[in-house]
């Protein structure tokens, strides 16, 4: 499996709390236990090395409902490898990394309240909003040398305000306390935009899909 794919993995599951992996030919299986997503298939290449072969057959075997694909080339080839009992999120997410540092971690906008606080091996952040309401969110895993950031968010009433940023850079200075380096993370095209602007750079694009039983 790719060093970096294999990175997202572990912290994945730990930010998750889903079952260690399995180690496949092809990758690797994680059971995530929650409805509208119980298991995952993650494959272990990138780019031109992603399998069809291996695509087709994991994709082939599935039956169950909610169980997803995550492949690391566009969904404009991966759907090609894929029946129409799949559904394919026609934006591609992207596998990006950075390298981790003491940064300064900026100031909290006045009105805002931050707080941080770390469980089962997770770091989390919240930033709420004057009025108590969520302003930002996000959560950190440091598994060793790398660690993956995980559920970024913004609410739409709070954007443009520097509030991602502000997570993001808390975070990655959580992680290198706790002796990450690299950070890792799967973003979307929107998330991708933030996270260039703050020294992430994409080294795969990924395809996410679920089957679902056709009607």
């Amino acid at each position: 499996m790719e060093a970096t794919v294999r990175a997202w993995v572990d912290g994945w599951v730990v930010s998750r709390g889903a079952a260690p992996p399995v180690t496949e030919p092809w990758g690797c299986t994680i059971d995530v236990g929650a409805i509208g997503h119980v298991t995952r298939h993650v494959f272990g290449a990138t780019g031109e090395d992603l399998d069809e072969t291996a695509v087709r057959k994991v994709a082939g075997d599935v039956t169950g409902d909610a169980v997803w694909l995550k492949a690391f080339r566009d969904p404009s080839v991966v759907a090609g490898w894929l029946d129409e009992s799949w559904w394919i999120d026609p934006e591609p997410g992207c596998l990006m990394t950075v390298p981790l540092a003491a940064d300064d971690v900026p100031d909290v906008p006045d009105g805002y309240r931050l707080r941080t606080w770390s469980r089962g091996g997770v770091t989390r952040v919240l930033v709420a909003a004057p009025d108590g309401s969520l302003a930002a969110r996000g959560q950190i895993a440091p598994t060793g040398e790398t660690a993956v950031a995980d559920q970024i968010e913004t609410a739409p009433g709070h954007r443009r305000r520097g509030l991602g940023g502000l997570v993001m850079r808390t975070l990655q200075h959580a992680a290198f306390q706790q002796g990450a380096r690299t950070g890792v993370l799967s973003g979307t095209p929107a998330g991708r935009r933030l996270y260039e602007a703050l020294g992430w750079e994409a080294v795969a694009l990924l395809t996410s899909a679920r089957h679902d039983t056709p009607a």
